[in-house]
């Protein structure tokens, strides 16, 4: 027996078995390059050499991404990690890109529960006889987005000051986040201008301050208009000026969000360096046309630069323009809006105005960016767009049909309160944790 064993490991037997060992080395070595250019090559070049399609579509290439950091060393998924994934995928969610989900819950507040909302946003009180509207919430394509808590904002806020800067929609704005706050803690008005266009409301308990500035242009304006919105003459704008409304006041907020847009629009006569250099939509005046979004564009640049170079150092949203929603008209030719669904992603494209404008407000504010200033994106154009059920309509006032009128005046660029702008400060709080 122990002469068989020897024999068995002779020369033959060790050059045989060794052959044997090399072939299958040599197997296992070609499958385990075939398996890596089969699927790590292809991983790669899906991820990394196919060129990024439109913006629609841009979370679509980015999905495979989401799990690649898991392949990773420094993320491995030990026990506890969850949490880093979890931060890494987040980071991944374009917020303002997503769609309407229905939402039984309900809007956060009721316009019996909120007493700052304005008669001409309160669309149930004024008879409009639909609900549906209130159902929906804001769903960013690859990642949830809580709701608004109303709690923790406050206990943020302490001692805090935020404004909100712009036009009638900014307001809008405000009158929102009021109403949520207001199931907390009530707020007290302690400033209004003579035209209740500008206000500030104090909560004591939280000494907080919050405040709007009407202040359409951003930048020095003289307006001839009423309250109605008609016009004894043009709009003269100083592109060179900012508004001392809200310039003065800067250094007392340590929030802000700044708003333009639709008021670009009007009529206007442009002033730079003491003298008048052009106009919009003003034939017959001998001017030159520069269109409004010269105007806008300049506007914003010095927006910019005075926040670039203040030695006050605030948190700066800015919001991107309001899509309206006027059908067969606009506000003061029988425009209508009485759609009571939103939209599906990619059902309505943006008007060529209001695309305009979001590309200005991009580009500006990509430009700066990288200054040292705390600036971020409130991007609700697109999210804005989908919901053409929001609006007043015929009941930005009180039971329009009620004398057996036919023809009203509709509101299809406001907001219904409570309504879709509710999840602006949605998106507002998120962002707000994101740098926390």
């Amino acid at each position: 027996m122990v002469k068989r064993m020897r024999s068995d490991l002779g020369p033959f037997s060790l050059q045989k078995h060794n052959h044997v060992f090399v072939k299958f080395a040599v197997s296992f070595l070609l499958v385990g390059l075939a398996f890596r250019f089969l699927f790590w090559d292809s991983f790669s070049f899906s991820s990394v050499v196919e060129p990024p399609p439109p913006l629609v579509a841009k979370e679509e290439v980015q999905a495979p991404l989401i799990s690649f950091p898991v392949q990773t060393p420094d993320s491995v998924d030990f026990p506890g990690n969850d949490s880093q994934i979890f931060q890494k995928v987040a980071e991944k969610c374009d917020l303002f890109v997503g769609s309407w989900i229905e939402d039984l819950s309900g809007p956060a507040y009721t316009n019996e529960s909120c007493h700052v909302i304005e008669n001409h946003q309160n669309c149930m009180t004024n008879g409009r006889p639909d609900s549906g509207y209130l159902h929906w919430r804001w769903k960013p394509r690859d990642c949830e987005l809580p709701r608004f808590n109303p709690e923790k904002f406050l206990d943020m806020m302490i001692n805090k000051s935020w404004a909100f800067i712009g036009d009638s929609i900014s307001r809008n704005h405000v009158q929102s986040l009021l109403c949520i706050l207001s199931q907390v803690e009530p707020a007290v008005e302690v400033y209004h201008d003579e035209e209740y266009r500008s206000k500030i409301w104090k909560f004591p308990s939280h000494n907080f301050t919050l405040s709007v500035v009407w202040t359409p242009f951003l930048i020095k304006a003289a307006i001839f208009e009423d309250m109605n919105g008609v016009s004894s003459s043009e709009i003269q704008l100083y592109l060179d000026s900012l508004d001392s409304k809200w310039k003065e006041q800067y250094k007392n907020f340590d929030y802000v969000v700044i708003a333009g847009g639709k008021w670009f629009l009007k009529t206007a006569i442009y002033h730079e360096n003491g003298t008048v250099t052009g106009c919009h939509y003003c034939s017959g005046n001998n001017l030159t046309e520069l269109g409004f979004e010269y105007a806008y564009r300049k506007a914003l640049q010095l927006v910019f630069d005075f926040i670039g170079n203040s030695d006050h150092k605030a948190t700066v949203f800015l919001r991107t323009t309001t899509p309206d929603h006027f059908e067969n008209g606009e506000w003061f030719s029988g425009g209508y809006c009485n759609r009571t669904l939103p939209f599906k992603e990619g059902e309505i494209d943006p008007r060529d105005v209001d695309k305009i404008m979001r590309d200005i407000e991009l580009e500006e504010f990509e430009k700066n960016s990288n200054r040292r200033v705390d600036l971020k994106l409130l991007d609700t154009t697109s999210l804005s767009l989908l919901r053409p059920d929001g609006h007043p309509g015929p009941y930005r006032q009180s039971h329009p049909f009620a004398e057996g009128e036919t023809k009203v005046q509709n509101d299809c660029l406001h907001w219904c309160l409570p309504g879709p702008i509710d999840s602006w400060n949605d998106l507002l709080m998120e962002i707000l944790d994101q740098q926390q």
